[in-house]
C-alpha cells in the first residue's frame, strides 16, 4: 500500500477507461433544483438510514460478529450489511460537500465496528460470523457455499468496497478501504480455479463493478481478474436460470432479461470490463443488450423492469403502466450501466438515457422531504401506491441514501483536451486537462429554464474542446431508437454563443463542440428550446396505444388527481394540444405546471357519450404522490378507444 497515491493516478492514467471521469470531488454543486434535493439528503435521508441501521439491530450484527457464539441470534436479512456500507458511502459523498466533523466522527465510530467483526483472514459477513455453528438460513454450512443463492457474500463486499471508495476519495482516510480491501483479498485467495479455490460467481451482482472500481484505485489487476472471472464463468457453474442473468455466458446475451437490478448492476461490470480492457466480445455484448432495452424494454420515465413477477424485465415491449415495476434500484442501476458506456464509448446518447432515467424514475423514488421511499415507480396509479418510511428489505432506501449524493461526479469528463459537459446544474468544477488545471462554473435554472450559462474561471493556456452535450430531446429524439417518438410537429433549435457572439457549427457525437485557448472571464451562453412536447410508443406497446405522454426538457409530466376534477381516465388530450406553462413556486417545493384544453368524455342517462370542456393540469412525474391518495397517470388517452367514458350513476 506504499506510495498509495502514486499508484492510484498511474493506474488511472494507464489503465482507465477511454473517458477519464471526473470526480465528485472535483465539483461543487450549488444548483437550486439538485441543491434542494442534496439538502434532503443531507439533513433526512442521510440521518435516517443511519437511524435505521442502529433501530433494526445493523450495527449490532457487527458488534455480535466480533464476539460470536451460539447465543447470537441471526435475524434479518443475509444482506443488511450492505445498509450500512451504502449509507456510509452517500455519507461520504456529503462530507466532501459539506464538511461535518460531528458526521465524520459518527462514520469513523462505526467503522470500529466494522472493522472488529472482521476474520483474521479478511472474511466479512456477519450473517455467518456472529453465530458460525447456526448462521442465516440462508448462507449454507460454509463460506460460499450458497453464494450463488441467498448468502449475498459477494453482494456484500460489492456494497463495502464501493462505500470503502467513496469514503476514502472523500476523506483521504483508508480505515474503511484497508478493511474492503482484506476482504476482496480473501475473495480472490478463495475464489477461482486454481486446486484449493472455489468455482463461484455473484448470486447477486454488484461485486463485478466494485471491484473494476478497485483496480482502478489500487492500480492492482487481480481485482479487474477477479470481476472478470466473475463474469467469465457465469452461465458455466450450477446457477444457469434467466432470472439471474445466467442462462448463457454473458457474452453470448443478447436481452436483458430477469431480475432488473441485478441485470442493472451485472450490465454495469460488463461495460467496465469492455471498457478497461477492450475485450470486444464484451463491448459487443453489452452494446447489444443497451440496445435491447432502449429500444425494447425502457419506460418513457427512465424506468426499467416492466413486472413485479420477479422484479424483471417483461418481454419485448410489455410495458404496463399500472403495474410497471421500475424498481429505484433499478433506476440507479441504469444509471450507472449508460454512465459507463458513455466512458467507453464518449456517445451522448448514454445521458441521453441517464438524464431521463435521473430526472424521472429515478428521483421519483425519494419523496422531496427526503424521508419517504417509493420501491416500485409505476406509471398509473388508482391511489394504491403511495412512498412508505422505510422497508425491512431496505434496499430502496439505502441505495437512495448512497446516490443523490454522488450526483456531482455525473457531470463532467475528460478526454484529452477535451472537457465534457453532460449534465446541466449550476456548480464549479476544478478539472485537470493535459495535466494543466481548469476551472469553469456553470449558472442555470434547468430543468424549468432553457439557458445555461458557462464561465472560464481559470484556464489552460492551451487550446481546450469543450464538448456540450446537446440533448436528445432538442434533437426531436426522445430516446435512442424507435420506442419513443414526437407526437406533434415541432422543431425545437438551440443556440450556442461565446462571449455573446453565436458559434456555429456540426455536432461531433451529439456534442456541440468549441475549440479554442479559453481565457478567463470567458462565457459559453447555451439556449435550447424548451417546447411542450407530446411523445407517442411505439405501437408494439400495447399499454400505450391510442395515448400520448407530455414532457417539457427532461422532465416527464403527469396529471394527478390534487389537480384535475374529474376522473383521469375518461379525459381525451386534443390531437393538436396547446400548453400553457404555468410557474407554480409555492407547490411541491417550486414546479413549473402545464396546462391544456381537453375534454371528459362521459355517457348521458340515455347512453349517448357526451363530452364536456375541460382544464387538464400536469405535475412533474417526480413530484406525484405527495398530496394524498388518489389517481395519477403519465400516459393520457389521445384517441378515443383508449379512454374510458364515466358511467353515471343510477
Amino acid at each position: 500500500m506504499m506510495k498509495f497515491l502514486t499508484v492510484t493516478l498511474l493506474s488511472l492514467l494507464i489503465h482507465g477507461y477511454p473517458i477519464d471521469p471526473v470526480s465528485f470531488t472535483s465539483v461543487k454543486v450549488t444548483d437550486a433544483f439538485w441543491g434542494q434535493r442534496l439538502k434532503a439528503s443531507r439533513e433526512v435521508t442521510v440521518p435516517l438510514a443511519f437511524s435505521k441501521c442502529e433501530e433494526t439491530g445493523r450495527y449490532d450484527n457487527f458488534v455480535k460478529a466480533a464476539r460470536p457464539g451460539p447465543e447470537n441470534e441471526v435475524k434479518g436479512y443475509s444482506f443488511d450489511d450492505t445498509d450500512v456500507y451504502k449509507t456510509i458511502e452517500g455519507a461520504s459523498y456529503l462530507l466532501q460537500t459539506y464538511p461535518d466533523k460531528n458526521l465524520g466522527a459518527y462514520i469513523d465510530s462505526i467503522l470500529v465496528l466494522v472493522a472488529a467483526a472482521q476474520e483474521p483472514d479478511g472474511y466479512l459477513y456477519t450473517a455467518r460470523t456472529m453465530n458460525p455453528e447456526n448462521p442465516h438460513e440462508w448462507a449454507g454450512n460454509k463460506r460460499w457455499e450458497k453464494v450463488e443463492e441467498l448468502s449475498h457474500e459477494f453482494y456484500n463486499l460489492g456494497h463495502m468496497v464501493e462505500g470503502a471508495i467513496a469514503h476514502y476519495q472523500a476523506t483521504g482516510k483508508k480505515t474503511f478501504l484497508d478493511i474492503a480491501i482484506r476482504y476482496a483479498d480473501c475473495v480472490c485467495r478463495e475464489i477461482g480455479e486454481g486446486p484449493e479455490q472455489v468455482v463461484a460467481v455473484p448470486g447477486h451482482q454488484i461485486a463485478e463493478m466494485a471491484l473494476a472500481k478497485l483496480y482502478l484505485v489500487t492500480g492492482d489487476e487481480k481485482y479487474l481478474d477477479q470481476a472478470k472471472f466473475f463474469l467469465d464463468k457465469r452461465g458455466y457453474t450450477s446457477r444457469k436460470d434467466l432470472y439471474s442473468q445466467a442462462h448463457l455466458p454473458v457474452i453470448e446475451q443478447e436481452e436483458a432479461v430477469g431480475h432488473a437490478v441485478r441485470a442493472a448492476y451485472m450490465y454495469s461490470g460488463m461495460a467496465d470490463v469492455a471498457a478497461l480492457t477492450g475485450d470486444k466480445s464484451y463491448i459487443d455484448a453489452i452494446d447489444r443488450i443497451w440496445e435491447n432495452i432502449v429500444t425494447k424494454k425502457y419506460y418513457i420515465t427512465g424506468g426499467i423492469g416492466a413486472t413485479n413477477h420477479g422484479e424483471a424485465f417483461g418481454k419485448n415491449y410489455e410495458l404496463p403502466n399500472m403495474t410497471a415495476y421500475c424498481e429505484t434500484c433499478a433506476a440507479i442501476g441504469n444509471v450507472y450501466v449508460n454512465y459507463r458506456l458513455f466512458l467507453l464509448h464518449g456517445q451522448s446518447k448514454y445521458y441521453d438515457v441517464l438524464e431521463r432515467t435521473l430526472y424521472n424514475g429515478l428521483i421519483s423514488g425519494v419523496s422531496l422531504d427526503g424521508g419517504a421511499f417509493f420501491y416500485p415507480n409505476p406509471l398509473e396509479s388508482a391511489g394504491q401506491h403511495q412512498r412508505q418510511p422505510w422497508f425491512g428489505c431496505a434496499c430502496c432506501p439505502s441505495n437512495i441514501s448512497r446516490f443523490i449524493p454522488s450526483l456531482p461526479g455525473y457531470i463532467y469528463a475528460v478526454k484529452d483536451n477535451s472537457l465534457y459537459v453532460n449534465l446541466f446544474m449550476s456548480n464549479t468544477v476544478t478539472s485537470r486537462i493535459e495535466g494543466k488545471e481548469m476551472i469553469l462554473s456553470q449558472q442555470t435554472n434547468y430543468p424549468w429554464e432553457e439557458g445555461v450559462r458557462i464561465t472560464i474561471d481559470k484556464a489552460t493556456g492551451k487550446n481546450v474542446i469543450l464538448r456540450i452535450r446537446i440533448p436528445g430531446w432538442v434533437q426531436n429524439q426522445p430516446v435512442p431508437g424507435d420506442l419513443y417518438s414526437y407526437a406533434d410537429n415541432l422543431k425545437p433549435s438551440y443556440s450556442i454563443k461565446v462571449n455573446g457572439a453565436e458559434v456555429t457549427g456540426a455536432l461531433i457525437e451529439g456534442y456541440f463542440c468549441i475549440d479554442r485557448k479559453w481565457k478567463k472571464g470567458d462565457c459559453v451562453e447555451v439556449h435550447f428550446d424548451m417546447e411542450v412536447r407530446t411523445v407517442k410508443a411505439n405501437e408494439n406497446v400495447e399499454a400505450d396505444r391510442g395515448r400520448v405522454a407530455v414532457e417539457r426538457g427532461p422532465l416527464v409530466y403527469c396529471a394527478e388527481w390534487p389537480d384535475n376534477e374529474f376522473d383521469l381516465r375518461s379525459v381525451l388530450v386534443n390531437r393538436t394540444p396547446e400548453f400553457k406553462v404555468i410557474s407554480a413556486p409555492d407547490l411541491l417545493n417550486g414546479i413549473n405546471m402545464l396546462e391544456t384544453p381537453a375534454q371528459e368524455l362521459t355517457y348521458n342517462h340515455d347512453g349517448r357519450l357526451v363530452t364536456r370542456d375541460v382544464v387538464l393540469s400536469l405535475i412533474p412525474y417526480y413530484a406525484w404522490a405527495h398530496r394524498g391518495k388518489g389517481s395519477m397517470m403519465v400516459w393520457l388517452p389521445w384517441n378515443v378507444s383508449a379512454a374510458q367514458p364515466v358511467i353515471p350513476s343510477l
